[in-house]
């Protein structure tokens, strides 16, 4: 159940986005406390400090004695750590007052273990559908988190929220909600046509389907390849149409009589009767 973990912060003086950044600058994060009925309270808090305490135990699920300075001591919940959305280093955090007597609602992670039977021997792939749980409890007994056991699954099978057994808390969330199956393996087929589709994508073409090619349709080609070299070679060897007179400065059709000269360029004059 939920362990106690002390941090030390400070109020905070300056307010505005140039006082945060310096803040930042210094290794200092910038936060607030709030809940309880009692007003917000702005705080600041040591970088190193604050990654301790996430990283120990319960991490952001821990219950936290928060010491402001020297003045207060107070239970409190970390309720939000915001990021950078490009960096991903915090740069703030928001810290709730809880009572220890009364119940809250709250987010726990759902841990895997065991590698199911339907994956060993079967081939299938593990698919964790649900990551955290919601449930309400009081703030000590707040679980680190919830483990569930797959190694039994077999393809087709899966654990759904009702299977989850937990003393002192109460499950918020839909008992009829998936936490994990085993699906059978994805198809070659099924996984070389999004790749395909991708690249195609990618170079700006329309996918078309592949042309399968048989031994008939082969044969067929080869036979439209020879009949277009024939008829290729009917067109370089083919005489001029009927009536056409050959260019200016051919050479006489083959076969055909030459026209004699007389000298000096002169036809000769035909026989006289």
């Amino acid at each position: 159940m939920a362990k106690e973990i002390n941090l030390e912060v400070q109020k905070r003086k300056g307010t505005g986005k140039e006082s945060v950044k310096k803040l930042r600058r210094n290794g200092v994060i910038p936060g607030i406390v709030y809940g309880a009925g009692e007003p917000p309270v702005p705080i600041e808090i040591d970088l190193r400090s604050l990654i301790k305490v996430l990283h120990a135990g319960h991490g952001e699920h821990a219950l936290i004695n928060l010491n402001i300075g020297k003045a207060t001591s107070e239970k409190v919940l970390i309720r939000e750590v915001q990021k950078d959305p490009v960096k991903e280093h915090i740069i703030h955090v928001d810290f709730q007052h809880v009572s220890l007597t009364e119940k809250i609602d709250i987010k726990i992670p759902i841990h895997l273990e065991g590698l199911p039977s339907g994956v060993k021997n079967q081939g299938g792939i593990l698919q964790q559908i649900l990551r955290e749980l919601e449930i309400s409890c009081l703030p000590t007994d707040i679980p680190e988190g919830v483990t569930v056991d797959v190694s039994a699954l077999n393809i087709g099978d899966s654990i759904h929220v009702r299977d989850i057994k937990l003393e002192k808390v109460e499950i918020l969330s839909n008992l009829d909600e998936p936490i994990a199956s085993v699906v059978p393996p994805a198809k070659e087929e099924e996984v070389a046509a999004p790749a395909v589709e991708a690249v195609v994508a990618e170079a700006g073409a329309e996918p078309t389907e592949p042309e399968v090619i048989s031994e008939k349709k082969a044969e067929e080609r080869a036979a439209e390849r020879e009949l277009r070299k024939g008829e290729k070679g009917k067109e370089e060897g083919a005489a001029p149409a009927k009536g056409a007179a050959p260019a200016k400065g051919a050479p006489p059709p083959k076969g055909a009589p030459a026209k004699a000269e007389k000298p000096g360029g002169e036809k000769p004059k035909g026989d006289k009767k």
